[in-house]
Order: structure tokens, then C-alpha cells, then sequence
């Protein structure tokens, strides 16, 4: 048993869990009793459980229902009993919901509610991006991004000024959340069959899906050594337990294709939580970050106690379910040399916004004096594990950048991949989306810009 403390709706909480795997939506909802935080889905996908967690950091919009209870010690918390006043005063989305017709049926409203408070916190008017993790099938999406809208300059109520406790460190056989990357090391290699818990958002389903007893675990979010980002002239480097969400601003500056990538990847509730270690450590083929990484040149560092090693990130993926990482070790950063910007991304979906890949593709090309010099592309949702097309690369090679080179190096990608058939894209159509991808960067180089598939035109 453990006990941990938090802000809830602006008051000081302490609640005793006795596993570390205690969903926040199922102990609001079945301890507390506090049900208008909602359980659609159960994976992340919905918003209907959307909470806002508020830290050091500033607040986050998160998905309560793959949040564990430990994740939020320390914390302040608000769900949307939590949104109007103690007093009954309603939060400028509120009143503006109300006015705009927003809520229909009015299942997915909390979510919707918490998402918007939260964005107007923050200052943030991109509500497709904010709201893309909420979905409504009844209302439709007009008269919610209105009512965001009209909240937009309306200032943020004294009520939701919140002032997080503080955590105090759990530390049993069961449990454990370290505030550093040493004491995480020291930790790990003393219960090497433990779970990293970084955001949850895949391990969560484990637990909430799988119904799978994680047995002992480690939860990442003090270990802030672990979350840093440096640029220099020479080296991106960014820290396993960063954020998409940190990530995504110094990514898209140097690449803003990759950072186009990352706006793409899942919604802002999971991009709160996920992290680039967990993406990457997770092993899965259609990660977003991996194949944008690997044609970086990426390496990943991994330590195990006191002892430090570093890889090429392709040769960490070995095969489906198995990469190169030992019992008690873990990703503490990954990092790619600073470069020009010749990178592209492209990921391939059924819907545009917060899907999995079918198939996701990035080429790094340079040419020099119309050869290309040097190529790595790599793909994830073409193998078993995210790889790079060697045989398409050894094909563009030293050869002249024009349309016949690229043709001539099509056939490259049959000999590199043998993709899956399955529920997103058969085999067939992952190879011809790959070759389509190689032919829309050549015409991208050429016409000197992207191509919007956001754009029509004449």
C-alpha cells in the first residue's frame, strides 16, 4: 500500500493505492465518485476522459484513463467537476458552449470542456490540433471550435490558478519513482524485471486492454535529467523522457517535416504523455519517431548501472518484439548530428489526424552537384521492426538526381521490404504508397516545396 498526495479541483488529496497500475478515471470514478470524467474507449483515443494535470511544467491535457494514480503525485488535478467555480461561476468554455450549441447528446462534453480549459490556460487558439484528441459523433466539431473561439481572449479564471504539492518519492520493491537518472539506474539493476512507466501511453493499455499484472514499476516523470533537449552546432540530443509535445518545437525548427510528423502523431493528449524514449524503447515497426531518427543518423545511448553504451539506432531494433537492450537497461537519450535540412516525412493513414501509420516514410537525400552524394530512408510499417531501404539507397547512390535514377531504384524497395497484409493496407499497396513516397520527394526537390496533402488547387 502506498499513499500519495495530489490537488484535486483545487483541494489537497491523499488516496492509498494497493497496486501501481490504479487507473486516476477508475479512482475518480469508483472511489471518489466523481463520474463526469468518462470512460469511452478505455485506450486514449476518445478524450472522454480528458483530465488537466498541472505541474512545474505547467498544464497538460491528459487522458485519465491510461494516467496511473502514481503519475499524478505531486501533482494538481482538474476534471470537469472541477472547471466552473467553487462558487457555481462557469469557466469562459462553459459559458461559450452553451452559447454555441456545442453539447448535444453530451458524452463526450466533459472531455471537450477540459480539453478547451486547458488550451485557454495555455493560451493556445490551434483548437483543430487541441481538440483532435476529443471526438464528438453527434454534435459535430463546428459549434465546439466556435465556442473555443469565442473563449479565446477572455481571461483565465483566479480559480484554476493552481499550486501543486509536491511529490514525496515512492521507493518499495513494488513501486519506485526516482527523481534521477542515477537513482533510476541504481534502482533498475536491483529489480532488472520491472516496467519503465514514462507516459503510459502504450504500457497503459497493457494494463487497461491486456489486463496484465506489470509487477514492479518504475515511473519516470521526477527523473527530469532524463527529459532535457540540447541543440549545439554539432548534435541534437534529447532525453528519453521528453515529451512529443517538448520535443516537437526544437524538432520542427531544424525539420519541419519531422515536426509535421509530430503534430500528426496520435492526438495532444497523448503527446502530453508520450515520451521519445518510450517510442523508440517500445520496439513496435510503425513508431512515427524511429524512421524520421534513423534517416538522421540517429544513435541511441543506453545505460545499465554506471556503464554506458551507444548504437546506431537501426541496429537497436533486431527483430519483431526484440531489440538490443539488456535486463536492467534503459534509453536515456537518443541524438543525430546537426545537419541541413534535407529530411521529408511522410506518413500514410486511413484518417489524417490521431491514426497509426500503414506506412510512414522518411528520406534524407543529399545531392551535390546534381548527384546524389548520400541517402538514408527508412520506414516503419514495412517490416516486422522500422528499417532502412539499403537496396533503394545503393540504387540513388552516386548517380545523377533525375526522374530515370528514381524510376531505376523502384525496384529496390521489393528486395528491401516484404510488408504484411492487415486491417490498415495490404502488402501491395505498402510497396507501391513506398515507391509513390520516393517519386513525391524527387518532385518536391524539383518544384522547391512541399506538396500540402491538406491543399487543393487548380
Amino acid at each position: 500500500m502506498a499513499e500519495i498526495a495530489f490537488r484535486l479541483n483545487g483541494t489537497l488529496t491523499t488516496a492509498s493505492i494497493d497496486r501501481p497500475t490504479v487507473t486516476f478515471l477508475d479512482w475518480l470514478r469508483e472511489t471518489r465518485g466523481l463520474t463526469g470524467t468518462k470512460e469511452g474507449c478505455n485506450e486514449g483515443d476518445c478524450g472522454a476522459c480528458t483530465v488537466m494535470v498541472s505541474d512545474e511544467r505547467g498544464s497538460r491535457a491528459l487522458n485519465g484513463c491510461i494516467l496511473f494514480m502514481p503519475q499524478i503525485a505531486g501533482k494538481s488535478v482538474r476534471t470537469v467537476e472541477g472547471i466552473a467555480s467553487p462558487d457555481g461561476d462557469l469557466h469562459p468554455v462553459q459559458q461559450e458552449m452553451i452559447a454555441h450549441h456545442g453539447s448535444q447528446c453530451g458524452f463526450c462534453t466533459p472531455g471537450f470542456v477540459v480539453s478547451m480549459a486547458t488550451a485557454h490556460a495555455n493560451g493556445r487558439t490551434d483548437f483543430d490540433d487541441q481538440l483532435a484528441g476529443n471526438l464528438c459523433r453527434c454534435t459535430g466539431y463546428a459549434p465546439i471550435i466556435r465556442a473555443a473561439e469565442a473563449a479565446a481572449d477572455q481571461p483565465v479564471p483566479e480559480w484554476m490558478q493552481d499550486d501543486p504539492p509536491g511529490a514525496a518519492p515512492l521507493n518499495s520493491d513494488m513501486m519506485a519513482s526516482p527523481d534521477s537518472a542515477d537513482a533510476l539506474a541504481a534502482w533498475y539493476v536491483d529489480h532488472p524485471d520491472a516496467t519503465l512507466v514514462a507516459g503510459a501511453t502504450d504500457i497503459g493499455l497493457w494494463v487497461t486492454k491486456g489486463m496484465r499484472d506489470l509487477g514492479p514499476v518504475a515511473f519516470l516523470g521526477g527523473v527530469r535529467d532524463l527529459a532535457t533537449i540540447s541543440v549545439d552546432d554539432d548534435e541534437v540530443r534529447i532525453g528519453a523522457t521528453a515529451t512529443l509535445t517538448d520535443a516537437w518545437p526544437e524538432i520542427a525548427a531544424l525539420h519541419p517535416s519531422f515536426g509535421e510528423l509530430i503534430r500528426r502523431y496520435a492526438s495532444t493528449q497523448i503527446r502530453n504523455a508520450a515520451t521519445i524514449g518510450g517510442n523508440i524503447a517500445n520496439g513496435s515497426p510503425i513508431g512515427d519517431s524511429p524512421p524520421a531518427l534513423i534517416a538522421l543518423g540517429a544513435t541511441l545511448h543506453l545505460r545499465r548501472g554506471d556503464t554506458r553504451r551507444s548504437i546506431s539506432l537501426e541496429s537497436f531494433f533486431i527483430e519483431y518484439g526484440k531489440q538490443d537492450i539488456q535486463p536492467g537497461e534503459f534509453v536515456e537519450a537518443v541524438s543525430f548530428p546537426r545537419q541541413p535540412d534535407r529530411l521529408k516525412c511522410y506518413k500514410l493513414s486511413k484518417r489524417f489526424d490521431q491514426d497509426i501509420s500503414a506506412v510512414c516514410g522518411c528520406f534524407n537525400i543529399t545531392i551535390s552537384g546534381g548527384t546524389v552524394a548520400d541517402a538514408r530512408i527508412a520506414f516503419g510499417g514495412m517490416a516486422g521492426i522500422p528499417a532502412r531501404a539499403t537496396h533503394v539507397e545503393a540504387a540513388l547512390q552516386g548517380r545523377e538526381w533525375n526522374r530515370k535514377t528514381i524510376d531505376a531504384a523502384l525496384a529496390g524497395f521489393a528486395r528491401d521490404f516484404t510488408p504484411l497484409t492487415d486491417m490498415r493496407a495490404s502488402a501491395e499497396y505498402r510497396l507501391r504508397s513506398a515507391e509513390n513516397m520516393l517519386i513525391r520527394y524527387f518532385e518536391e526537390d524539383m518544384a522547391g516545396a512541399p506538396i500540402s496533402v491538406l491543399g487543393v488547387s487548380a
